[in-house]
């Protein structure tokens, strides 16, 4: 069994979509990114890359491509998924850190759309949000982390 673990931070502007796990949730500001600045996302797929030592999402896909300006990152999650093929996802637990919007209300369709993009079991994943009880800068609701573990077999 292998273990990987991902994390993700990115600051919150106006004039991008919020998008997570795939989700585009309704908020007056998205997360400033290369690519669609998905952060819980990009953490799955450092974890799932950790695991099978296959570095790190900005090695295979650098913020300099112009070909990953502002894709989905569930495409970026289906090429790790390709990247790392020679291994059975155990399970995936991760957690969203961010002061506002609440994510209660999302959480199933992301688990949903990263089910379908890993082609596992929806009991295999586990999605939690919390905040930061208004501490640091992700509590002044100056951005979004995530962080994720993956165990491989």
């Amino acid at each position: 069994m292998k273990v990987g673990m991902g994390y993700d931070v990115h600051k919150l502007v106006e004039g991008r979509r919020l998008i997570l796990g795939g989700v585009e949730i309704p908020f007056g500001r998205g997360l400033l990114g290369h690519s669609d600045g998905d952060v819980l996302l990009h953490a799955i797929c450092d974890a799932l890359l950790g695991a099978a030592g296959k570095g790190d999402i900005g090695q295979h896909f650098p913020d300099t491509n112009p070909e990953y300006k502002d894709i989905s990152s569930l495409i970026l999650i289906e090429k790790v998924k390709g990247l790392t093929k020679e291994y059975k996802i155990n399970n995936i637990d991760s957690i969203i850190i961010a002061q506002e919007p609440k994510l209660a209300p999302y959480l199933s369709k992301m688990k949903e759309n990263i089910t379908k993009v890993l082609k596992i079991d929806k009991s295999k994943i586990n999605i939690k949000a919390t905040t930061t009880e208004g501490l640091g800068s992700i509590g002044r609701g100056e951005g979004i982390a995530a962080y994720a573990m993956v165990s491989l077999e």
